[in-house]
């Protein structure tokens, strides 16, 4: 491979394992990696984690709840910029134990970090994989975890802004759909919390509304809606208010007029209904940032865990409420 790239073999070295304390030019880096492509190079994960003292493999459990479009491009990303980094992003399945549980399973594999995504994993576990090695643990949920770095999703937030605006928009009947899907609770719970929190005081009401993603259970729904007496509905995120327009539709309730729906997460499908649907958007974080946070953690294992909030929510007023 040096003779190939015309390079001695010690920078061949140098830049298969990334090696920042030598400097090599970026035309050089271009020709090794071109050599080792062309004659089929592929490293050898195990010696490379000898020679660094750690892995750099970060494990993503496999989130136990449905995951929607903007959640799933914003796992994408993630992966996308770990790799430019040049850790291996491994998935782990997500069917088996939970929580500390699955924790032992997880510190098997040896990762130096590990995502842990939603609510679950304890200190236990925390502890589990740091004496296993790894030297990040970051959790994506409602909650900080003690000795884990935690990025909180303040879903509570979404829900506010959701009650907040289709109060000033004159509703005062607000139902407000729950999803009988399991996993979705850490997420649903405190959107209805928020809904409930905006309008508190006021001379509104709340009307939680489980509801399962089918088309016949909005159809039930739907069936109901008159004698509910509802006047508008939060319907958790844009698919759940898509699910529950069609069947409104089908049943003669007009939108807006007789009643405003409002969904989250800005999905494109939204923008292009009839009437465009109301939405609550959702300000995740980078995928770079994210990946620069884990690379910071795992180069300083001993720092104290951080914590951030990283969910923004706003309205996006259209058409439906």
């Amino acid at each position: 491979m040096a003779r190939l790239a015309g390079v001695s073999r010690a920078t061949v070295s140098y830049v298969l394992n990334n090696t920042s304390a030598v400097r090599i030019s970026e035309p050089t880096r271009r020709r090794v990696h071109e050599a080792a492509k062309e004659l089929g190079y592929v490293p050898h994960a195990a010696a490379r984690s000898l020679r660094a003292g750690h892995s750099r493999m970060v494990l993503m459990p496999a989130p136990t709840f449905p995951v929607g479009p903007l959640y799933g491009q914003f796992l994408s990303d993630l992966q996308v910029a770990l790799g430019r980094l040049d850790y291996t992003v491994v998935q782990y399945g997500g069917a088996g134990p939970y929580g500390d549980e699955a924790a032992r399973a997880w510190a098997e594999l040896r990762p130096v970090a590990v995502l842990v995504p939603g609510a679950g994993l304890g200190p236990k576990g925390v502890t589990v994989l740091k004496r296993s090695g790894a030297r990040a643990v970051v959790t994506l949920g409602p909650e900080s975890v003690e000795g884990a770095h935690a990025l909180l999703m303040d879903h509570e937030a979404v829900g506010h802004c959701a009650g907040s605006h289709l109060y000033d928009r004159g509703r005062r009947r607000i139902g407000v759909l729950v999803p009988e899907e399991d996993g979705l609770e850490s997420f649903s719970t405190p959107r209805l919390a928020g809904v409930r929190h905006a309008l508190h005081g006021t001379d509104a009401t709340v009307t939680a509304l489980p509801l399962g993603y089918e088309e016949e259970a909005a159809a039930r729904l739907a069936a109901r809606w008159r004698e509910l007496g509802l006047d508008a509905v939060f319907a958790y995120n844009d698919e759940y208010a898509m699910l529950l327009m069609r069947a409104l539709h089908d049943e003669g309730v007009r939108i807006p007029e007789d009643a405003a729906v409002i969904g989250a997460d800005d999905l494109m499908l939204g923008r292009l209904l009839r009437p465009r649907l109301s939405t609550v958007h959702i300000e995740l974080p980078s995928g770079r940032d994210l990946a620069e946070l884990v690379d910071h953690a795992v180069r300083d294992p001993g720092a104290a865990p951080e914590t951030h909030k990283v969910l923004g929510a706003t309205v996006v007023h259209r058409d439906s409420s």
